[in-house]
């Protein structure tokens, strides 16, 4: 859904979008952008020069996606305090430490 969403406004070469979305690897970026390539939802455009420039596009299949993708966006926005009130909950109750990313 990331990568979907930050190539909502074009184009992006690898590290823009890596840049763009944040914490994630190189590795974990490349099978997720060869995963969305296979299924349709991004183009990868190699321009011939040295270094390689590689471009990532939507397809219109990924156009299209973004229209729920953007619907689900505001659900969790509009109920990201319900989220975490419930995680607040269930670590009390279980006795665990909330994860570093919260």
């Amino acid at each position: 859904m990331l990568v979907i969403v930050t190539l909502a406004d074009g184009s992006q070469r690898f590290n823009e979008l890596r840049r763009g979305i944040g914490t994630v690897s190189q590795k974990m970026l490349t099978a997720t952008l060869r995963g969305l390539e296979r299924d349709g939802y991004v183009t990868r455009k190699v321009t011939p020069t040295i270094p390689p420039r590689v471009d990532y596009e939507l397809t219109q299949l990924g156009r299209d996606v973004l229209v729920p993708l953007d619907a689900l966006a505001h659900w969790a926005l509009a109920h990201r305090e319900h989220v975490e009130a419930a995680r607040k909950a269930y670590d009390e109750r279980v006795g665990t430490e909330p994860a570093e990313d919260e």
